[in-house]
């Protein structure tokens, strides 16, 4: 078991910096092609931040453990607000654009109720997989199109990853790190779900559980390092828009490809419960972000409170 624990431990430290190198040399490729850092940010940085649930979701289902695989992005979404947000808003204080109250949350909201209605008939096919990843394309075109007539600027997201925009090194060098990564990211999913799949069995508990806590907050520490540091920073509306975005890209990217590679059963609980619990954060964050337009840290508390109360009856 304790090899297994090490072996859980080494694939998210591997997935994690996987992840990284994979959105700094891919946007450093960008930079080099001439592609402007607003379109990297929206989704080359967001895509990679999403990257480590993609491939472990899609690995857990080729492994037929898909609790863990659907687990994976539902207790990543909550974690993601629940964890990531409300540790940066603990930092320092956020403060939301109105651009992103009436915008951006709201579309979050959306694609979550969008999913739970898609789960309604308890399986998730081919055809909503379809329906949800036009949903992430459409979403990439919308991003492109208001930030064209928009005077936020994208460079900020972008930036965030210290090397990103800066060529320093050739082309090849990018293509070596990009590639790097992303078998890292192969290689650190195989190793978090297999670990995860023997220590749920050893222990006694769900491969569900496993998936929506441990293995989703493990996929989470990409958006964990940007928003966090971001927070620090004091660039809170990237720290804001790294989470919206990655909830996004986690259920219509993810839970898309995934479904139209190997479509799954929902359990009736988690559709009662989980599915609602991710809703709920959700529109709890919109309600919150509306009042003073900013997260305190009373607000990140009271967010990281919600998070504990999750795992507690999830259990």
């Amino acid at each position: 078991m304790f090899l297994s624990i090490f072996l859980f431990i080494a694939g998210i430290v591997i997935l994690y910096f996987g992840a990284i190198w994979t959105v700094k040399g891919s946007s450093n490729i960008a930079i080099f092609l001439g592609i402007r850092p607003i379109i990297i940010g929206l989704t080359i940085v967001s895509i990679g931040t999403s990257l480590p649930e993609l491939v472990v979701s899609v690995v857990a289902a080729i492994n037929e453990s898909k609790d863990i695989a659907l687990g994976n992005i539902i207790g990543s979404n909550i974690a993601n607000i629940g964890l990531v947000l409300a540790l940066s808003a603990i930092i320092k204080p956020l403060k939301i654009s109105a651009s992103t109250i009436k915008k951006e949350i709201p579309i979050m909201i959306g694609v979550s109720v969008l999913l739970y209605v898609l789960a309604m008939d308890k399986n998730i096919n081919q055809m909503d997989g379809i329906i949800l990843f036009i949903g992430i394309v459409l979403f990439i075109i919308y991003c492109v199109f208001d930030a064209k007539h928009s005077h936020e600027s994208g460079e900020g997201i972008a930036g965030d990853f210290e090397s990103i925009g800066k060529k320093e090194y050739s082309i090849s060098y990018e293509l070596l790190i990009t590639s790097a990564g992303l078998i890292g990211i192969v290689l650190g999913a195989k190793l978090m779900v297999d670990s995860a799949i023997f220590l749920a069995r050893t222990l006694g508990l769900s491969e569900l559980f496993i998936g929506m806590t441990i293995v989703a907050v493990g996929t989470s520490l990409p958006e964990l390092a940007t928003s966090m540091v971001a927070a620090y920073k004091g660039k809170m509306e990237i720290s804001v828009g790294n989470v919206i975005g990655s909830n996004i890209f986690n259920i219509c990217m993810v839970i898309g490809l995934v479904s139209i590679i190997s479509p799954f059963t929902v359990d009736q609980l988690i559709l009662n419960r989980e599915f609602l619990i991710m809703l709920a954060f959700s529109i709890l964050l919109l309600l919150l972000a509306k009042h003073k337009m900013t997260l305190t840290r009373t607000k990140g508390v009271l967010f990281f409170l919600g998070y504990g109360w999750f795992i507690w009856v999830t259990i």
